[in-house]
């Protein structure tokens, strides 16, 4: 069982990653992300274009059991979270996310 919470917090630190719905919306529309990873509160139309792309790319998407203060703070950022785009997964083993769903 992958710990969603300590591979966002070590691919934030050592892979590379984008923040925010319409970087996430790009990166997927472009096939450049390896896994896109949503807030349960992610707002409704951002969330259904992202799902939407990412079907069409052939992009995972994992969502995030909380909200996007919560992405935020585990993510150490002092703002809202709503989509994280991983381009590169660094040390942490975050795309096994899209595996376990």
């Amino acid at each position: 069982m992958v710990d969603v919470n300590k591979q966002i917090r070590m691919v934030v630190k050592t892979g590379k990653v984008d923040f925010g719905t319409k970087t996430a919306l790009s990166s997927v529309r472009q096939s450049k992300a390896k896994l896109v990873i949503l807030a349960s509160n992610c707002p409704g139309t951002e969330r259904d274009n992202i799902m939407y792309n990412a079907d069409l790319s052939e992009v995972p998407i994992y969502v995030f059991q909380g909200s996007s203060l919560d992405l935020g703070a585990l993510c150490e950022r002092p703002y809202p979270v709503s989509a994280l785009t991983v381009k590169e997964a660094g040390d942490s083993s975050v795309l096994e996310l899209a595996e376990s769903k």
